[in-house]
Formats: C-alpha cells, sequence, structure tokens
C-alpha cells in the first residue's frame, strides 16, 4: 500500500524580531552571573553558531491551536479533501496552548481536539489527539498516521506540529534567542496519485539523556520563583545529535532500499545551522560519500527554531517555491530527521 502526503500547509506569524532587538537583554548565566562580554558579542558569537539571523513570534491574539488550525486549513485545501473525511487529526506540541502572560499551558481540551473544533467537523469518528515527542513530534505523527492507514484503521489523516516557544522562554537566558512559533500541517493517505513513505526509524534515549531539555527556573533570581521555561544542555544535545542522527537516517536509508545518491534532499529539524551541517556531514561520511551541494534547505536563517513545526514549514516552504533554489519532482526521494526532548531521534525515507 502506498502510503503518502497528499496536501501540505503552514502559518508563519507576521512579527519579526531581529537579532537587534535582544541588544538591551539582561542575559545571565544558569547561576544569575553576568557574562564578561557585552550583548552585541552575545549576539554575534549566537548568529556564528545557529545561522538565526530573525525569528517569528506569534500575535498576541493566536495561540498554538489557533496556529495549527490555520495551517491545517491550509492542507486540507492543498489536498482537495473533504474534511469530513478524516479519520485522525494528530497535533504535535509540546507545551499546549500558551496565552500571553500567563504562567500556565492548557491542553484541556486537547489541540487537535481544538483544531477540529475550529475546522467544524461534526463526524464523531474523526478522532483527535495530542502527542508530545519533542521537536520529532511531526515526523513520528506521520509515522503514527501511516500505520493507522496500513492497518486499515483510516483512510484520511491530518498531522500537525505547532509550538508557541516566545512564551516559554526566560528572557534571562541567552538561549531564547533561538526559539521561535509557527505550524505546518500535512494530510496523509494512501492514493497512488501521492508521494510514498518508504521506511522509517524511531528511538527514545531516556537515561543520562533524558533532561537535556528540561523545565527550570529563570537565570535572575528575583523572577518569580513558580515560573519555569525551557532550558537546555546545549553543548551535549549537539554531540548526542552529532552521534545519533546519522546513525538513524543510514538505518532508515538502508531499510528503504534507496541509494544515498538518489537522496534529492534532505530536511532536517532547524534547530542549529552549525549543528544541522555536522549531522548532514557525518550521514554521508557514512557512506564514504562528501555532501553534496544544495542538498539541505534551511529556513532557521529567517524563521528560528519553531520545534515541531520546523520541518512541516520548511518542506511546505519548498513544495510552494519559497526556496527558489530549492526545488522537488515526481519521484524524488528526500529524508526527514528531527531530533529533540525526550531525547527522541527519528527519519523518513520519502518519494515524492
Amino acid at each position: 500500500m502506498k502510503i503518502g502526503i497528499s496536501g501540505t500547509g503552514s502559518y508563519i506569524p507576521s512579527i519579526v524580531t531581529k537579532n537587534e532587538a535582544f541588544l538591551n537583554h539582561e542575559f545571565l548565566g544558569t547561576d544569575g552571573s553576568k557574562f564578561g562580554y557585552d550583548n552585541s558579542t552575545i549576539i554575534e558569537k549566537f548568529r556564528a553558531i545557529t545561522g538565526i539571523a530573525e525569528r517569528r513570534y506569534a500575535e498576541p491574539e493566536l495561540k498554538t491551536s489557533d496556529l495549527g488550525y490555520l495551517a491545517s486549513e491550509k492542507a486540507i485545501l492543498n489536498a482537495q479533501i473533504d474534511k469530513e473525511d478524516l479519520d485522525y487529526i494528530i497535533f504535535a506540541h509540546n507545551f499546549g496552548d500558551l496565552t500571553q502572560g500567563k504562567i500556565q499551558g492548557d491542553t484541556l481540551p486537547s489541540l487537535a481536539t481544538r483544531v477540529k473544533h475550529l475546522l467544524k467537523i461534526k463526524n464523531p469518528k474523526c478522532v483527535a489527539y495530542d502527542l508530545i515527542f519533542g521537536c520529532p513530534g511531526w515526523i513520528e505523527g506521520i509515522i503514527q498516521a501511516s500505520a493507522f492507514i496500513k492497518s486499515g484503521m483510516a483512510k484520511k489523516c491530518l498531522v500537525i506540529g505547532g509550538e508557541t516557544l516566545s512564551r516559554v522562554v526566560d528572557e534571562f537566558d541567552r538561549d531564547s534567542m533561538i526559539f521561535s512559533d509557527g505550524a505546518g500541517a500535512a494530510i496523509l493517505e494512501a492514493d497512488p496519485a501521492t508521494g510514498e513513505i518508504l521506511a522509517h526509524a524511531s528511538l527514545t534515549f531516556a537515561n543520562e539523556e533524558a533532561y537535556y531539555l528540561y523545565f527550570d527556573k529563570s537565570n535572575r533570581s528575583g523572577c518569580c520563583q513558580d515560573t519555569r521555561y525551557i532550558k537546555m544542555q546545549g553543548r551535549k544535545i549537539y554531540e548526542f545529535a552529532c552521534i545519533h542522527v546519522p546513525k538513524a537516517m543510514a538505518e532508515c536509508l538502508d531499510k528503504s532500499g534507496v541509494g544515498i545518491d538518489e537522496v534529492k534532499k534532505i530536511f532536517i529539524h532547524q534547530a542549529n545551522e552549525k549543528m544541522d551541517e555536522a549531522i548532514i556531514k557525518r550521514f554521508y561520511k557514512i557512506y564514504g560519500k562528501e555532501v553534496p551541494e544544495n542538498i539541505m534547505p534551511m529556513s532557521i536563517h529567517e524563521l528560528g527554531n519553531s520545534s515541531v513545526a520546523t520541518i512541516p514549514t520548511l518542506y511546505n516552504m519548498v513544495l510552494n517555491g519559497e526556496l527558489p533554489e530549492h526545488n522537488l519532482k515526481k519521484g524524488d526521494v528526500v529524508i526527514f530527521a528531527s531530533v529533540g526532548a525526550g531525547m527522541n531521534v527519528n527519519a523518513i525515507v520519502y518519494k515524492y
């Protein structure tokens, strides 16, 4: 059975925040100490490593479920399906709906249920649920939806990845410059006219790696002690990703039966430009190859790291011709790959 993506959509928020917006921030270390250099130096080093020059923040009136709904509308329209025919709505996120200025995430009801409500889907057999799997959540949602279709439990599924990370960052933490907001969505169905998932791989490392990404108090001691923010051990994540993501990608590719030279594009989670480049280099090294030119589309420079939304929004941008130097034609083989909190790693080999 051929199972593929028949439609995509995304919502990129309109609020652009450039690196210069952080020049007057008070950045502190995890122990509350000040750095030995000014913010212009911090920002310069940050851009050199991450590649991020600006990022997008959600409009104050919109929550994560709203972003997911707006992306889903476009995906349904692009796939030219009746929304009432959807069997599953899977919404991958990590923090629920976050209202600007409030400290509590809201997941009651689930964000998938909220999207179903906003879409005005009446069919009760359209099952809606959320998936928390770190940044690889959207890929994992595609893997789960594919399994539902393959088993005969579903014919059409909507998989969403969305986040408003700008509302869970600690303004006193320089890592706050990494994170952004956005949402991407895809329709998955069994249809010879669509593409085809050729193989997948999923892994969870939950021993010493489990808390490389975590929730903790502000770096500034005077802040509310009841509020928690997204925190990460950047160096450990970098080293972990460079070891485990290339291996997962190779395992997935070998399982697919596709040769390395047949891969046309690699859509990797937009976490950090230097890290992504290192992952791709190590992946090709496994096969004794150099990295081909123009193999890896990137959106992190303008959009930042929107967690589960980075891959579906990037894929949608390429399909819509928004990255002119990157394009796909029918039959091209691509790889989706991600790493994130958990620590989770996954990949899909996909024939467009």
